[in-house]
Order: structure tokens, then sequence, then C-alpha cells
């Protein structure tokens, strides 16, 4: 690999390992090409190598309301479950559809309404998803390219630190977690009450603000996935 993107071995050999090395754009350009990279993993690994985002990070603050267009966004969206999560992945915005699919939200404290955690230790969202790690691993997806992005904000670290000595499942998944923007998947849940439901997952950055995601899920078509929702929430 050191060969194909034109570096010493003993170079590359403290890139992997993380040292604390000189590197410029072009020689990350070069390990890019030969490790074949995606953009999302490209950008992941210049924000990493790089710290690209460290001055902005200061500026940076956390949304946790969202704007009054979002709002209506999530109530026209009548019979697409649909959540709002900012940078950490805290859920700071869902619609009445996601509530009755997923969770009510509401009755679970704002601070512990972590995305990645509730999907770890709540047994509603692990019984929900018929391939639950295939479920996880689209979110993991998104936080890792978060994690990349603000790499100097230490809370991710401890985040992940403590996920792991908690969740074994989570340091596995983790270790094995692709970095990608929007990942764009077909889900299948078993829910409690409604039995067999099909979504298309679309994950979208919120115009305007780079650390909102909106992710829809849309009931597949020719399936009794919409209906069983109007039964649901009526």
């Amino acid at each position: 690999m050191a060969q194909l993107a034109n570096v010493s071995t003993t170079w590359y050999t403290w890139l992997e390992q993380g040292r604390d090395i000189k590197v410029s754009s072009g020689v990350l350009d070069s390990v890019s090409s030969a490790l074949q990279l995606t953009e999302d993993e490209r950008t992941y690994l210049f924000n990493l190598a790089l710290d690209t985002n460290a001055k902005l990070l200061q500026k940076k603050t956390v949304q946790t309301r969202i704007s009054p267009s979002l709002e209506t966004i999530l109530k026209v969206l009548n019979y697409c479950p649909a959540v709002v999560t900012d940078r950490y992945c805290q859920i700071v915005g869902w619609n009445r559809a996601a509530a009755y699919v997923f969770l009510d939200f509401e009755k679970i404290p704002m601070e512990q309404r972590n995305l990645i955690r509730l999907l770890f230790t709540r047994k509603e969202l692990k019984t929900l998803a018929v391939n639950w790690e295939h479920f996880v691993r689209g979110f993991l997806a998104i936080f890792r390219v978060y994690y990349g992005r603000y790499v100097e904000d230490d809370w991710y670290k401890q985040f992940i630190d403590n996920m792991s000595l908690l969740h074994p499942e989570f340091q596995s998944l983790w270790q094995q977690s692709e970095v990608n923007t929007a990942p764009d998947v077909l889900i299948e849940f078993r829910h409690s009450k409604a039995g067999k439901m099909e979504f298309n997952l679309t994950s979208l950055d919120v115009q305007g603000n780079d650390d909102l995601r909106l992710s829809v899920y849309t009931p597949v078509p020719e399936t009794s996935t919409e209906k069983k929702l109007r039964e649901l929430m009526h």
C-alpha cells in the first residue's frame, strides 16, 4: 500500500499508528487514491490528519431547537416517520409517526435522547428492526462522519469509550463501521402492534445547518406499511 501511495513503508506505518507526523494534502491524496476511498472516507481522512475543523470547533454551537420551517416539514410528513438529530446524534425533533413506530421521545429526558445510545439500551428499538445490526450500521456511518469532522471535540472519545465499555456490541460494530453521510437503505421492522413494516430510510443534511440531519422513513410502495401506519395512528 505504501508503494501505491508513493510513500515510505515506515512513514505509512506511522500514519496507520496515528503518530504525530507531518503530512501534506498531496500525500493524503495519494493515500486516498491507493486505498480507493469514497468521497466521504476521503473527507474523514483529511479531517483526522489535518484537523481541518479544529479552529471552527470553538465557534460551533450545538443547536438544540429546530426552526419553525423544519417543524412544518416534520408535520407534513404525516405517514413517514421522521427524526432530526444533531452532530452528537441527539434527537432534537421528530414527528407523530416516529413516536408511534419508534418511541414517544417526549417521555425520555432530553439529555438521554441520544439515538446511538437508545439503539443499544432500549429493548423496543433492539427488537424493532429485523436486521438490527444493519439498522445500527447506518447511523454509526453518519456518527463516524461527525467524529471525523469534529476530531478535536473530546465528547466523542468519551462517548465512544463509555459505549464500548458498557456495550460490547457497540465496540464491535464501531470498529467495523464505514463512513457515509447519506446511507440510503431498506429497513424491515417487526412492530409490536402493526407487525411487518418496510421503509426506505433516507438521511439528509438540513440546508443552512451542517450539524442537523433529517432521517425520513418512507413506506415502501406496494406494501401494506402505510395502511398499517394509518391504522396505528388513528
